[in-house]
């Protein structure tokens, strides 16, 4: 091995014990998912007129390909691409680059890059043995994935073609995030710069599968052109029991050594521990406001809040401009009614009662994911060595905490306000109630609060633990409520399980809301918030 690469494997060896938890846990969650949604797909459409029915909704309205993918037929293996691919790319996108991040750019902020090169180690080593263990976790996946759906019965060739499609955008993602990790100097920003590429590449794929075309069937598409610019839409693409075109991995692994020669070349241009976009340096006399814990948090916080408010507002936009289309569409499908009253919460609401409970649940987890984000800012600040700093002053370790976490929750509560109102005044204009509409949505978002806190809690019980895995955990949590809350009904998910998720618990409407539910959901968060609280009072900072 040349001198650039010394050290590779045993770099690796050490990058797979440190995951030896976290990535078998994305791994057999995102399989799970699978395995759920395709076990599932035969309850919720058992008949060919049932699968046509769903799909010629879908192609008509869509919000819901957005969240869903065009339909290539109504096969049980089609109908699962339909239902989840997508998601699971997601999943594998996300695991991907929090684990090449963790083992680059989060070693040199911590020092462990500059300990470790200071032994025989080459320049490159330790991205690529990053790179090497992501795309080794992406090629089990992908394995785990055909022989899951294989094994439920499904053909051999598409469900290969599936997995290796999952994998494949999972192994896209980490070279992204291999030359996000050259950007800059802080693992936060580097894990915000790729999450956004994700995301990004999941939105694209869902704008070209919404504005794709229609077949003369009147129930199956082909994507828009868009889906070749995502590598989420490089899964699609590859349609998985739809002619299984393997071809299409040759992009992504193209992909993949294009990204890795450029993060390489950027690596060689780089001193340990800078990033070429040096951060901004700040006025030579702080404002007033930083002198105390929570203009501190607000000022560290504040990009985070804003950056998700402006997507939560658009979100809602989106959502009321589309609402009068999709009552027309609802008013006459039972089928499509039926689905978005489960993500509501059940109930058989109005057609538009159960629309806007189902939006506003995917909204409360798109606040609770802000929310998890924020608060483990406070781990970041831990680590770096920042918290060793502040709490060395007057600053006590509650109130330090403390800070972040009212920070945090008031932009959580103003989310869930700024949803309601943007959906409100678009959907509330056109059909003259203002008023009465915004109201209504209100109380709606309202419903959401204490699922979220919920996680919030958990984010600090964990963050007081374990605060080494916290990050891992926490996401991991945030997932698996996901999965088995809002969206538990559409992947399978039986209904048991699906009560481990605080997401189960919420009512569609606030005229089904009672007491018990919201009572013992805000006691389990705020004794888990308390108990993170005391548990980090009692710990020793550990970076």
């Amino acid at each position: 091995m040349s001198g650039a690469y010394t050290g590779t494997t045993r770099l690796a060896r050490l990058a797979l014990r440190r995951d030896r938890v976290q990535l078998p846990v994305w791994i057999l969650s995102t399989v799970a998912l699978g395995a759920f949604a395709s076990s599932a797909i035969d309850t919720q459409y058992p008949t060919e007129a049932d699968r046509v029915a769903v799909l010629r909704v879908a192609v008509d309205t869509p919000g819901l390909l957005m969240f869903r993918a065009a339909p290539t037929g109504t096969s049980d293996g089609q109908m699962t691409v339909f239902g989840i691919l997508a998601f699971l790319a997601l999943m594998a996108g996300f695991m991907s680059t929090l684990a090449v991040i963790r083992h680059t750019r989060q070693n040199e902020e911590t020092g462990r890059a500059e300990m470790i090169g200071a032994t025989a180690v080459g320049r490159h080593a330790s991205l690529t043995a990053a790179l090497v263990v992501v795309v080794g976790a992406n090629i089990a996946l992908a394995a785990l994935i055909g022989l899951t759906l294989a094994g439920g019965g499904e053909p051999v060739a598409g469900s290969f073609a599936a997995g290796a499609g999952v994998g494949a955008a999972g192994t896209s993602f980490a070279a992204i995030a291999a030359v996000v990790a050259q950007l800059t100097q802080g693992a936060r920003a580097a894990n915000g710069l790729a999450a956004a590429a994700v995301g990004t590449g999941y939105l694209i794929r869902g704008l070209a599968d919404a504005f794709g075309e229609v077949h003369p069937d009147g129930y199956t598409m082909s994507s828009a052109w868009p889906s070749w610019l995502s590598p989420i839409g490089w899964t699609m693409q590859v349609r998985p029991f739809a002619g299984d075109r393997w071809w299409v991995l040759a992009l992504p692994l193209a992909f993949l050594g294009i990204m890795t020669a450029v993060a390489f070349a950027l690596t060689a241009r780089r001193d340990v521990g800078m990033g070429l976009f040096p951060d901004r340096p700040g006025p030579a006399r702080a404002s007033s406001a930083l002198l105390s814990p929570l203009g501190l948090a607000w000022r560290l916080q504040r990009g985070t809040v804003l950056g998700w408010a402006v997507t939560i507002a658009a979100f809602g936009l989106l959502v009321g401009s589309i609402a009068n289309a999709v009552k027309d569409q609802l008013a006459t499908n039972e089928n499509v009614t039926g689905t978005l009253d489960d993500l509501a919460g059940g109930g058989g609401h109005e057609v538009m009662d159960t629309f806007f409970a189902a939006m506003m649940a995917t909204i409360g987890m798109l606040v609770a994911g802000f929310l998890v984000q924020a608060l483990l800012r406070v781990r970041a600040e831990e680590a770096s060595g920042r918290a060793e700093a502040v709490l060395a002053t007057a600053t006590g370790r509650l109130t330090w905490l403390g800070s972040h976490v009212v920070v945090a929750t008031t932009g959580a509560v103003g989310m869930l306000g700024l949803a309601a109102v943007s959906i409100g005044l678009v959907y509330g204009a056109s059909v003259d109630d203002l008023a009465g509409q915004t109201g209504h949505l209100a109380g709606t978002a309202s419903l959401q609060l204490p699922a979220v806190l919920t996680l919030a809690g958990l984010a600090m019980a964990l963050f007081g633990l374990v605060p080494r895995i916290a990050v891992g955990l926490t996401w991991f949590g945030f997932a698996l409520s996901f999965v088995l809350g809002p969206y538990g009904s559409l992947f399978g998910v039986p209904e048991a399980v699906r009560e481990i998720s605080p997401f189960s618990h919420i009512p569609a409407v606030p005229a089904d809301a009672t007491a018990a539910p919201i009572v013992v959901m805000s006691a389990v968060a705020l004794a888990l918030g308390g108990a993170g609280l005391i548990l980090f009072r009692r710990r020793n900072l550990i970076s």
